[in-house]
């Protein structure tokens, strides 16, 4: 029980921050990640040991990402009359980012795992996880680059698009969901409940669509 009530408390203190400090570094996973990866490394705990100790907290991921799509069903009249502009971009942003992840591994001669689990990092984590057995990724560094990319994804990204000058819901929705999955989405609903519906759209296309292009290249 105490790595749960460690990782819990982390995750409150960063609810907390992110309350009273409205600044995008102020996201509750990213504080309570960094919060437990510091006490890993001060402990000396395996990371094996954590993540048994934590596994009843893992159990609660599926019903959580089910979740994400109540916005989906509220509103799924508007969502179905633009469903060729939703899947269309979350396509484009996929395979941008599966490219990005893919290129920047190779121009920077990252090692054969390490551009392994890049391939994977658009996917949600669970995702991530079991493609790893496809890709030959270790599975730990797998789901580890997919939580780091929905990190930065939902850190970067909103900023980034309101420069550009994107405010549609739909569109930003949509953009984060499909290079930031879970953590990403979470961040889209502050937004309000259209934007945060299509970033669930932008997720499950991009869980999708990276699990083809791996069966794809798997079979190559």
């Amino acid at each position: 029980m105490t790595w749960i009530t460690v990782t819990l408390l982390a995750f409150a203190l960063g609810v907390v921050a992110q309350v009273r400090v409205r600044s995008p570094l102020a996201n509750p996973t990213l504080i309570a990640t960094l919060l437990v990866a510091a006490l890993l490394l001060l402990t000396r705990v395996p990371y094996a040991t954590y993540l048994r100790e934590v596994g009843p907290i893992q159990g609660l991921l599926a019903p959580a990402v089910v979740a994400l799509a109540v916005p989906l069903y509220r509103l799924r009249a508007l969502l179905i009359r633009q469903w060729r502009a939703l899947a269309l971009s979350g396509l484009a942003g996929t395979l941008a980012a599966v490219g990005v992840d893919a290129g920047l591994a190779r121009a920077l001669h990252l090692n054969t795992d390490a551009q392994r689990s890049l391939l994977t990092a658009p996917a949600t984590s669970p995702v991530a996880l079991q493609l790893a057995h496809l890709t030959g990724a270790p599975p730990a560094l797998a789901a580890t680059l997919a939580v780091l990319s929905g990190l930065l994804g939902a850190l970067i990204l909103p900023p980034v698009l309101t420069r550009l000058g994107i405010r549609h819901p739909l569109a930003r929705g949509i953009a984060i969901g499909a290079v930031s999955h879970g953590i990403g989405t979470a961040r889209a609903r502050e937004e309000g409940d259209l934007t945060g519906a299509a970033s669930s759209i932008g997720m499950g296309l991009a869980a999708l669509i990276v699990t083809l292009v791996v069966a794809g290249l798997s079979r190559s």
